[in-house]
């Protein structure tokens, strides 16, 4: 990976209202050189109101944007040293592929000899060299997104923002793409932003994770600590997938569930003596058994569903919670039989998390972790 050559990037309480609608809410953002960072969220979280205040579309109603610690929120967008990558790409369909990559240094009156060695060694860095006489129409979507990539680096941006990338590409490829596109970025050691809904891109993808909801960020972390240390029910149930077992706190430091058993989760829950929990489980963390054992939770199999080299079982406990476990397919002796009895024991409870719920509302996002 080459030295970081991008903007770092500060939002300080941005906010952004279009009318009575308030899309961002005290944004507040730091960025490093060279980092990649997804903006995720559901439709409607602000992400791309986020995205067009950073490229400088949209002036927000109050706050600061500052790159390398100068203010830019009066900075024109084809001033602030951006390259963009839409979500259909954007390439001129009459020019070549080498003259959509020269487009923004022609513009700026790059001598044409420069142009020449930055384009191609613009298509060298995205495998397209092969390609610089073709029309866009006459590229795959993987290819094209080679090249709207291209045209973005070929300025030498301090900041690449892509807006939903791999939306168009279809499953099969959207994954070799985001390997080569993450690996191209870190490479030219740009910082970059990424808009995206899809949870298995930011995932895949980012450094940090940015996750927006109703306008205000839930939580920033890395891939990994999202996944395992969420801070809300909200952020529990979005990134991948979950199990939710409401409970109460006993006198003994335990979980009582409203399925049954009793969980020790090997940590002080005492806090929250006497009021209801939800505990969130990953469905890799379940183990599925064919006799009763203490703490195991007892279910009646409803369905089993090989995924490759996974297989889903969904069971529903006997106050009506649907609980799935993913296990190995090649681990997995035989399929639990639909309408029959089983028990399921967490294998970790150390990545276990447990958030307070009001009975009140018990499916409110902005409960927090234990």
């Amino acid at each position: 990976m080459s030295d970081a050559r991008g903007h770092s990037l500060d939002l300080s309480g941005i906010g952004h209202a279009f009318g009575a609608t308030v899309a961002l809410d005290e944004i507040n953002l730091a960025v490093a050189a060279g980092e990649l960072i997804a903006l995720l969220g559901p439709s409607g979280c602000g992400k791309t109101t986020m995205l067009q205040i950073i490229a400088g579309f949209l002036r927000p109603s109050k706050g600061e944007v500052r790159f390398d610690g100068a203010r830019v929120e009066h900075i024109p967008a084809n001033r602030r040293r951006i390259g963009m990558v839409f979500q259909n790409y954007a390439l001129f369909p009459h020019l070549t592929v080498f003259e959509n990559v020269a487009y923004g240094l022609r513009a700026r009156k790059t001598p044409k000899a420069e142009v020449t060695a930055k384009v191609e060694q613009m298509l060298g860095l995205a495998q397209m060299a092969a390609f610089a006489r073709r029309l866009p129409g006459e590229l795959s979507g993987g290819q094209q997104q080679r090249v709207a990539l291209a045209r973005a680096l070929a300025i030498d941006p301090g900041l690449v923002l892509l807006d939903e990338p791999f939306s168009a590409l279809d499953k099969n490829l959207r994954l070799d793409m985001q390997i080569e596109i993450k690996s191209l970025l870190k490479t030219f050691g740009v910082t970059s932003v990424i808009v995206t809904h899809d949870q298995e891109e930011a995932l895949s993808m980012a450094d940090r994770i940015v996750v927006l909801n109703k306008g205000r960020i839930e939580q920033i972390d890395s891939p990994d600590a999202l996944y395992d240390r969420p801070t809300s029910l909200f952020i529990s149930s979005f990134i991948g997938h979950t199990n939710l077992l409401r409970g109460v706190v006993t006198e003994t430091d335990r979980v009582k569930l409203d399925s049954g058993p009793e969980i020790d989760l090997g940590r002080s829950v005492q806090r929250w003596r006497g009021t209801p929990v939800t505990l969130s489980v990953r469905p890799e963390n379940i183990e599925l058994g064919a006799s009763e054992r203490p703490g195991a939770i007892p279910v009646t199999i409803r369905a089993t569903v090989p995924l490759g080299a996974v297989s889903v079982t969904e069971g529903v406990t006997a106050n009506g919670e649907a609980v799935k476990i993913s296990q190995a397919r090649a681990a997995t002796s035989a399929r639990a039989a639909t309408g029959s009895t089983a028990w399921l024991s967490i294998t970790d409870t150390s990545r276990v998390s447990v958030f307070s719920t009001p009975v009140a509302d018990s499916s409110n996002n902005q409960h927090r972790s234990i």
